[in-house]
């Protein structure tokens, strides 16, 4: 009779079962042979340990561990465990394992416990297939130092959750703010001019007094913007996909803020009409740019709590330069200048200052660690920001994002694929009609109050607009954190708050009366409340369709169309509706009635788009277990593959699970 093999002797141990010396564990453990390639690993594994009286086994059975699921070297869940109910399921909180660089599989240090995996599939010849592998000695109560444990089993890193929050956290700090600044101003610049139609009206020094414009000619005026915007927007966000983010957003934002200055110097219809278009020219790309800019640093499904953070800029800025507006119609008349004229060449020259620092301020798009771009060309003369991660932060954003390192350049085929993607129109019609609502109340807010009460100045008009948009942001605080937190069901997030707009639009049209005419501006109120959450979550939700089935350019295309495209919806509203409608515009009871009705109706289109999408995504594809892929495979079809640590997550909703009520 032969001798025993060590993997004879490892069979052995298993049956024995009980306590076992260490010594005893490590000599057989030693004696292994390596395992023959890394796809040897592929698969489902139960998971069981030797008892040496290491404290990992202890803290193993507590958790009540299963054993590991091996889909890939890349794709690894380490922590796999029984619920309640006995059934196999992953542990969010231990993270996703991936291995980010070149490592031998079977290499160990010094063993002082042995675990041991048995593979659910069987051989031919052998009752089980086995591997072993070890905690070693540093790992004594698992190396969580710094929330990444090190599975000395494989050499892969489990990443604790925790840690990769901290990391999109510190990500938060550098991003939101300078888009809220951004976004603030190059608002501020875009609607002023539905301010400059009031303040100082009773001198005569509004717009329409001053450049001697009509109400049709506003409103061509306003839509001229929209008209390039809608143009522009798709041609702006690809060619951000080509060049860098950073200096893309920053000529964006300088650019506003020269055409903004020079709206100050305005003098007839021709000039209105002009500086109307280029602003639409330059700012076009600056919106979908934003959302598409996040994807490069964030999951889809975290994006719409950041995409509301720095919206609630657009309301804060509707509301604080409302409140503004009061004094700079105070400065009417210094230096030659009427009130409408200092709004805009201030906010244009503060716009110019922040568009510069941007080049300093915002990172670049993220770069795999150790690797590093030439500046060659026209490159090298623009300033450096420096980046977004450093050291263990960077590898562990690599780890958890790893699609947006892979970032092949698109074709026009890929881009083509896009655009005849089905999913793009609903999304579209949902857009088309909160935009069209939004932007038309933004533009019009002071004129249907006016509507409801002749008897207010332009500086009261102005005031009671500041709450409208306090309304929206406060409805945007509280609602896109928790859409993140339940991605599956954007859709009922999108929709309630519709039909709150829609309740409020009926109570402006329908309310009140002449003697008391406050329940009407109430119905603003409630239409300002509804409109926050509307358009970062439908900007999101495109994300989350478009990136794992096509990629960047996904993000980029369908992001842009859907913006680009639904602002017809404020074309609409700015055009058609409220003083572009004349026989609407007539003074009395009925005043604007028809244009809320009329927004009243593309809103109930927004709400069945958005359920024809829910229905279309659980019957057709793309729902919750749609596929994930990588950058490059933008036209792919077959089943889904897991690329990253963020992807898994994504599969599974985080509920209510560790908000500050349930932090222990």
């Amino acid at each position: 009779m032969g001798s025993i093999t060590s993997e004879e002797q490892a069979l052995a141990l298993i049956e024995k079962g009980g306590s076992l010396a260490e010594a005893e564990v490590e000599k057989v453990y030693n004696g292994l042979k390596p395992l023959p390639s890394r796809e040897f690993m592929f698969g489902s594994w139960n998971g069981g340990g030797f008892d040496t009286g290491h404290k990992g086994y202890e803290g193993l059975a507590k958790m009540k561990w299963a054993g590991k699921d091996f889909r890939s070297v890349d794709d690894v869940d380490p922590i796999m465990v029984f619920d309640n109910d006995g059934k196999r399921v992953w542990n969010e909180e231990w993270g996703h394992a991936s291995r980010p660089r070149p490592l031998y599989l079977w290499t160990f240090t010094a063993a002082t416990s042995i675990l041991r995996f048995t593979a659910q599939r069987r051989l031919a010849r052998m009752e089980e297939k086995v591997a072993c592998g070890h905690i070693p000695p540093h790992a004594q109560e698992g190396d969580k130092s710094h929330g990444i444990d090190t599975d000395g089993e494989l050499g892969l890193r489990v990443i604790d959750v925790q840690r990769i929050e901290r990391v999109y956290r510190k990500l938060d700090l550098r991003i939101i703010p300078a888009f809220w600044t951004l976004y603030f101003l190059c608002s501020a610049i875009r609607s002023n001019v539905g301010l400059a139609q009031t303040m100082n009206i009773t001198q005569k020094h509004d717009l329409a007094s001053e450049l001697n414009l009509g109400p049709k000619q506003i409103s061509t005026g306003l839509a001229l913007f929209y008209v390039c915007y809608v143009v522009f927007d798709l041609p702006s966000n690809l060619i951000m996909t080509r060049l860098s983010p950073r200096v893309w957003m920053s000529r964006i934002v300088i650019a506003v803020g020269i055409i903004g200055s020079c709206m100050a110097a305005m003098k007839a219809a021709w000039s209105f009409y002009l500086l109307r278009l280029l602003l639409g020219v330059v700012i076009a790309g600056m919106w979908p740019g934003m959302a598409y800019y996040l994807t490069l640093f964030y999951p889809p499904s975290r994006t719409g709590k950041r995409i509301g953070q720095y919206f609630t800029a657009a309301q804060v800025s509707a509301a604080v330069v409302g409140l503004v507006s009061a004094g700079f119609q105070k400065m009417d008349g210094l230096q030659g200048l009427v009130g409408f004229q200092w709004m805009f060449l201030l906010y244009g020259l503060v716009a110019i200052c922040v568009g510069i620092g941007l080049l300093w301020w915002l990172p670049d798009r993220p770069l795999p660690p150790g690797e590093t771009v030439d500046r060659t060309g026209w490159d090298k003369w623009i300033p450096q920001s420096r980046p977004a991660l450093t050291g263990e932060d960077a590898l562990i954003h690599y780890e958890d994002l790893t699609r947006v390192y892979r970032r092949p350049r698109w074709t026009l085929k890929d881009l083509w694929h896009v655009v005849i993607d089905w999913r793009l129109w609903p999304l579209f019609v949902m857009y088309f009609g909160v935009v069209g609502v939004g932007i038309g109340v933004q533009n019009y807010a002071t004129v249907i109050i006016r509507a409801t009460n002749s008897k207010l100045t332009g500086i009261e008009l102005s005031l009671l607009s500041a709450p409208i948009w306090i309304m929206d942001l406060i409805a945007i605080l509280l609602v896109t954190p928790f859409s993140d937190r339940f991605h599956h069901h954007r859709a009922l997030f999108f929709s309630v708050p519709v039909c709150i707009q829609i309740a409020g639009l009926l109570m402006t049209t329908y309310a009140g009366s002449v003697a008391n005419p406050w329940p009407r501006y109430g119905g603003l109120l409630l239409v300002g409340f509804g409109l926050g959450p509307t358009v970062p979550i439908t900007m999101t939700w495109t994300n989350e369709i478009f990136q794992p089935r096509h990629g960047e350019v996904g993000v980029a295309a369908a992001s842009a169309l859907v913006s680009g495209l639904g602002n017809l919806g404020s074309i609409l509203t700015t055009y058609a509706l409220f003083q572009g409608w004349p026989t609407d515009a007539r003074k009395g009871r009925k005043q604007y009635r028809k244009s809320t009705l009329v927004m009243v109706g593309i809103l109930c289109l927004s709400i069945l788009s958005a359920a024809t999408m829910t229905l279309l995504l659980r019957y057709v594809g793309n729902g919750p277990n749609a596929k994930q892929v990588s950058s490059g495979s933008s036209t792919s079809e077959g089943e889904g593959v897991i690329v990253d640590g963020a992807a898994r997550r994504e599969l599974h909703e985080r509920g209510l699970g560790r908000l500050w009520w349930s932090r222990r």
